[in-house]
Protein backbone atom coordinates (compact mmCIF):
# COMPACT_ATOMS: atom_id res chain seq x y z
CA UNK A 1 0.00 0.00 0.00
CA UNK A 2 1.32 3.43 -0.88
CA UNK A 3 1.35 6.45 1.43
CA UNK A 4 -1.17 8.15 -0.88
CA UNK A 5 -3.85 5.49 -0.40
CA UNK A 6 -7.05 6.75 1.20
CA UNK A 7 -8.68 3.40 1.98
CA UNK A 8 -6.62 1.73 4.68
CA UNK A 9 -7.17 -1.89 5.62
CA UNK A 10 -9.01 -0.71 8.74
CA UNK A 11 -11.33 1.55 6.74
CA UNK A 12 -12.06 -1.19 4.21
CA UNK A 13 -12.91 -3.55 7.06
CA UNK A 14 -15.13 -1.00 8.79
CA UNK A 15 -17.06 -0.15 5.62
CA UNK A 16 -17.59 -3.84 4.87
CA UNK A 17 -18.98 -4.27 8.38
CA UNK A 18 -21.50 -1.50 7.61
CA UNK A 19 -22.33 -2.19 3.95
CA UNK A 20 -21.50 -5.87 3.42
CA UNK A 21 -18.62 -8.00 2.23
CA UNK A 22 -16.88 -6.43 -0.74
CA UNK A 23 -18.83 -3.14 -0.59
CA UNK A 24 -17.36 0.29 0.17
CA UNK A 25 -20.57 2.23 -0.56
CA UNK A 26 -24.19 1.90 0.56
CA UNK A 27 -26.87 -0.55 -0.43
CA UNK A 28 -24.94 -3.70 -1.24
CA UNK A 29 -26.20 -5.91 -4.09
CA UNK A 30 -29.74 -4.53 -3.79
CA UNK A 31 -28.62 -1.01 -4.72
CA UNK A 32 -26.48 -2.42 -7.53
CA UNK A 33 -29.64 -4.10 -8.85
CA UNK A 34 -31.61 -0.87 -8.62
CA UNK A 35 -28.87 0.93 -10.55
CA UNK A 36 -28.73 -1.79 -13.21
CA UNK A 37 -32.51 -1.47 -13.53
CA UNK A 38 -33.73 -2.27 -17.04
CA UNK A 39 -30.26 -2.34 -18.60
CA UNK A 40 -29.31 -5.75 -20.01
CA UNK A 41 -25.86 -6.78 -18.78
CA UNK A 42 -26.18 -10.35 -20.06
CA UNK A 43 -22.99 -11.35 -21.86
CA UNK A 44 -21.81 -7.73 -22.04
CA UNK A 45 -18.26 -6.45 -21.67
CA UNK A 46 -18.29 -4.12 -18.67
CA UNK A 47 -15.77 -1.65 -17.28
CA UNK A 48 -16.26 -0.85 -13.58
CA UNK A 49 -14.54 2.42 -12.69
CA UNK A 50 -13.53 2.34 -9.02
CA UNK A 51 -14.21 -1.34 -8.35
CA UNK A 52 -13.26 -1.03 -4.70
CA UNK A 53 -13.29 -4.28 -2.74
CA UNK A 54 -14.94 -6.32 -5.49
CA UNK A 55 -18.49 -6.84 -4.27
CA UNK A 56 -19.94 -4.81 -7.14
CA UNK A 57 -18.14 -6.81 -9.82
CA UNK A 58 -19.19 -10.10 -8.23
CA UNK A 59 -22.81 -8.91 -8.25
CA UNK A 60 -22.61 -7.79 -11.90
CA UNK A 61 -21.25 -11.18 -12.97
CA UNK A 62 -23.25 -13.44 -10.69
CA UNK A 63 -26.63 -11.71 -10.45
CA UNK A 64 -26.76 -9.74 -13.71
CA UNK A 65 -24.98 -12.05 -16.13
CA UNK A 66 -22.19 -9.72 -17.26
CA UNK A 67 -19.98 -11.58 -19.70
CA UNK A 68 -16.70 -10.09 -18.53
CA UNK A 69 -16.13 -7.31 -15.99
CA UNK A 70 -12.91 -5.32 -15.94
CA UNK A 71 -12.66 -3.63 -12.55
CA UNK A 72 -10.18 -0.80 -12.14
CA UNK A 73 -9.02 1.13 -9.09
CA UNK A 74 -6.09 3.32 -8.13
CA UNK A 75 -5.24 1.68 -4.79
CA UNK A 76 -3.38 -1.54 -4.06
CA UNK A 77 -5.30 -2.25 -0.86
CA UNK A 78 -8.77 -2.35 -2.38
CA UNK A 79 -7.55 -4.27 -5.46
CA UNK A 80 -5.96 -6.89 -3.18
CA UNK A 81 -9.23 -7.30 -1.27
CA UNK A 82 -11.21 -7.50 -4.52
CA UNK A 83 -8.91 -10.20 -5.91
CA UNK A 84 -9.31 -12.19 -2.69
CA UNK A 85 -13.11 -12.11 -2.91
CA UNK A 86 -13.28 -12.75 -6.68
CA UNK A 87 -11.01 -15.77 -6.25
CA UNK A 88 -13.16 -17.09 -3.38
CA UNK A 89 -16.28 -16.63 -5.56
CA UNK A 90 -14.71 -18.68 -8.36
CA UNK A 91 -15.12 -15.83 -10.85
CA UNK A 92 -11.53 -15.28 -12.00
CA UNK A 93 -12.56 -16.25 -15.53
CA UNK A 94 -15.22 -13.51 -15.69
CA UNK A 95 -13.71 -10.67 -13.65
CA UNK A 96 -10.34 -9.04 -14.21
CA UNK A 97 -8.98 -6.49 -11.77
CA UNK A 98 -6.42 -3.87 -12.75
CA UNK A 99 -4.67 -1.16 -10.77
CA UNK A 100 -4.51 2.02 -12.86
CA UNK A 101 -3.03 5.47 -12.47
CA UNK A 102 -5.35 8.48 -12.19
CA UNK A 103 -5.97 10.05 -15.58
CA UNK A 104 -7.04 8.79 -19.01
CA UNK A 105 -8.45 5.27 -19.11
CA UNK A 106 -5.85 2.75 -20.35
CA UNK A 107 -8.09 1.17 -22.99
CA UNK A 108 -8.53 1.63 -26.75
CA UNK A 109 -11.63 3.38 -28.12
CA UNK A 110 -14.78 1.30 -28.28
CA UNK A 111 -13.63 -1.44 -25.88
CA UNK A 112 -16.70 -1.85 -23.67
CA UNK A 113 -20.45 -2.24 -24.10
CA UNK A 114 -21.20 -0.81 -20.65
CA UNK A 115 -19.19 1.47 -18.38
CA UNK A 116 -20.37 1.15 -14.79
CA UNK A 117 -19.39 2.99 -11.63
CA UNK A 118 -20.84 3.04 -8.14
CA UNK A 119 -20.02 5.94 -5.84
CA UNK A 120 -16.39 6.25 -6.88
CA UNK A 121 -16.22 8.98 -9.54
CA UNK A 122 -16.75 11.43 -6.67
CA UNK A 123 -12.95 11.12 -6.44
CA UNK A 124 -12.53 12.45 -10.01
CA UNK A 125 -12.75 16.27 -9.89
CA UNK A 126 -12.85 16.92 -13.67
CA UNK A 127 -16.27 15.57 -14.68
CA UNK A 128 -15.92 16.76 -18.29
CA UNK A 129 -12.66 14.83 -18.75
CA UNK A 130 -14.19 11.78 -17.06
CA UNK A 131 -17.29 11.85 -19.30
CA UNK A 132 -15.15 12.24 -22.44
CA UNK A 133 -13.03 9.24 -21.46
CA UNK A 134 -16.10 7.09 -20.73
CA UNK A 135 -17.56 8.09 -24.11
CA UNK A 136 -14.27 7.19 -25.85
CA UNK A 137 -14.00 3.65 -24.43
CA UNK A 138 -17.68 2.78 -25.01
CA UNK A 139 -18.80 1.01 -28.15
CA UNK A 140 -21.42 2.87 -30.21
CA UNK A 141 -24.81 2.29 -28.59
CA UNK A 142 -23.17 1.51 -25.25
CA UNK A 143 -24.36 2.78 -21.88
CA UNK A 144 -22.79 4.65 -19.01
CA UNK A 145 -24.54 3.42 -15.85
CA UNK A 146 -23.31 5.01 -12.64
CA UNK A 147 -24.15 6.34 -9.23
CA UNK A 148 -22.25 9.07 -7.47
CA UNK A 149 -22.36 11.35 -4.45
CA UNK A 150 -23.41 14.79 -5.71
CA UNK A 151 -23.83 18.19 -4.14
CA UNK A 152 -27.28 19.63 -4.73
CA UNK A 153 -26.17 23.01 -6.12
CA UNK A 154 -23.36 24.82 -7.94
CA UNK A 155 -22.48 27.25 -5.15
CA UNK A 156 -19.96 26.93 -2.36
CA UNK A 157 -20.74 24.18 0.17
CA UNK A 158 -22.58 25.27 3.28
CA UNK A 159 -20.58 25.23 6.53
CA UNK A 160 -22.32 21.94 7.43
CA UNK A 161 -21.40 20.39 4.09
CA UNK A 162 -17.82 21.65 4.27
CA UNK A 163 -17.52 20.18 7.76
CA UNK A 164 -18.81 16.83 6.56
CA UNK A 165 -16.47 16.71 3.56
CA UNK A 166 -13.50 17.60 5.77
CA UNK A 167 -14.44 14.91 8.28
CA UNK A 168 -14.42 12.24 5.55
CA UNK A 169 -10.74 12.91 4.88
CA UNK A 170 -11.23 11.71 1.30
CA UNK A 171 -10.56 13.58 -1.94
CA UNK A 172 -14.21 14.28 -2.71
CA UNK A 173 -14.77 16.26 -5.93
CA UNK A 174 -18.54 16.61 -5.71
CA UNK A 175 -20.46 18.11 -8.64
CA UNK A 176 -24.07 19.20 -9.04
CA UNK A 177 -26.65 17.43 -11.23
CA UNK A 178 -26.44 20.35 -13.67
CA UNK A 179 -22.67 20.01 -13.91
CA UNK A 180 -22.95 16.29 -14.57
CA UNK A 181 -25.58 16.82 -17.26
CA UNK A 182 -23.39 19.44 -18.91
CA UNK A 183 -20.37 17.12 -18.88
CA UNK A 184 -22.34 14.22 -20.36
CA UNK A 185 -23.89 16.39 -23.05
CA UNK A 186 -20.52 17.91 -23.96
CA UNK A 187 -19.04 14.42 -24.34
CA UNK A 188 -21.77 13.49 -26.84
CA UNK A 189 -24.08 11.34 -24.72
CA UNK A 190 -27.82 11.14 -25.33
CA UNK A 191 -30.75 9.64 -23.39
CA UNK A 192 -29.37 11.18 -20.20
CA UNK A 193 -31.26 10.41 -16.98
CA UNK A 194 -30.27 11.83 -13.60
CA UNK A 195 -32.22 10.39 -10.66
CA UNK A 196 -31.79 11.51 -7.06
CA UNK A 197 -31.36 8.79 -4.43
CA UNK A 198 -31.35 11.24 -1.52
CA UNK A 199 -34.69 10.11 -0.10
CA UNK A 200 -33.49 6.50 0.00
CA UNK A 201 -30.05 7.15 1.46
CA UNK A 202 -31.04 9.66 4.10
CA UNK A 203 -33.25 6.94 5.64
CA UNK A 204 -30.52 4.32 5.21
CA UNK A 205 -27.91 6.59 6.79
CA UNK A 206 -30.11 7.21 9.82
CA UNK A 207 -30.44 3.45 10.30
CA UNK A 208 -26.71 2.95 9.79
CA UNK A 209 -25.93 5.57 12.43
CA UNK A 210 -28.39 4.04 14.88
CA UNK A 211 -26.76 0.62 14.39
CA UNK A 212 -23.26 2.06 14.74
CA UNK A 213 -24.22 3.65 18.06
CA UNK A 214 -25.75 0.37 19.29
CA UNK A 215 -24.35 -3.11 20.00
CA UNK A 216 -22.43 -3.02 16.68
CA UNK A 217 -20.06 -0.49 18.25
CA UNK A 218 -18.60 -2.80 20.88
CA UNK A 219 -17.59 -5.48 18.36
CA UNK A 220 -16.18 -2.92 15.95
CA UNK A 221 -14.13 -1.30 18.72
CA UNK A 222 -12.67 -4.68 19.69
CA UNK A 223 -11.50 -5.21 16.10
CA UNK A 224 -10.57 -1.69 15.02
CA UNK A 225 -10.05 0.41 18.15
CA UNK A 226 -12.35 2.79 19.99
CA UNK A 227 -10.87 6.00 18.56
CA UNK A 228 -11.17 4.82 14.95
CA UNK A 229 -14.78 3.73 15.41
CA UNK A 230 -15.69 6.95 17.24
CA UNK A 231 -14.21 9.03 14.41
CA UNK A 232 -16.32 7.21 11.82
CA UNK A 233 -19.47 7.58 13.91
CA UNK A 234 -18.75 11.31 13.96
CA UNK A 235 -18.57 11.26 10.15
CA UNK A 236 -22.07 9.77 10.00
CA UNK A 237 -23.26 12.37 12.51
CA UNK A 238 -22.06 15.08 10.13
CA UNK A 239 -23.41 13.32 7.03
CA UNK A 240 -27.01 12.79 8.15
CA UNK A 241 -27.86 16.53 8.47
CA UNK A 242 -26.61 17.33 4.94
CA UNK A 243 -28.57 14.39 3.58
CA UNK A 244 -31.64 15.72 5.40
CA UNK A 245 -31.10 19.20 3.91
CA UNK A 246 -30.69 17.73 0.42
CA UNK A 247 -27.27 19.27 -0.07
CA UNK A 248 -25.68 15.81 -0.11
CA UNK A 249 -27.45 14.06 -2.96
CA UNK A 250 -26.54 10.49 -3.95
CA UNK A 251 -27.68 10.12 -7.55
CA UNK A 252 -28.08 7.58 -10.36
CA UNK A 253 -26.73 8.55 -13.79
CA UNK A 254 -27.64 6.92 -17.11
CA UNK A 255 -26.43 8.02 -20.54
CA UNK A 256 -26.06 6.37 -23.96
CA UNK A 257 -23.39 6.74 -26.63
CA UNK A 258 -25.26 7.08 -29.93
CA UNK A 259 -25.14 4.03 -32.17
Amino acid sequence: MTDAELYSGSLIHLLEKIWGEGFLSPGGPDEVARLVGQHDFTGRTVLDIGCGAGGIDIALARAHGAGYVTGIDVEDGVIARARELVRAAGLDDRIGLVKVAPGPLPFPPGTFEIVFSKDSIVHIPDKHAMAAEVFRVLKPGGWFVASDWLIGHDGAPSPQMADYITSEGLDFGMASPARYRGALEAAGFTDIRIESRNAWYREEARRELERMRGPWRKGAEAELGADFVAHNIEIWERMVPVLESGEHCPTHLHARKPA
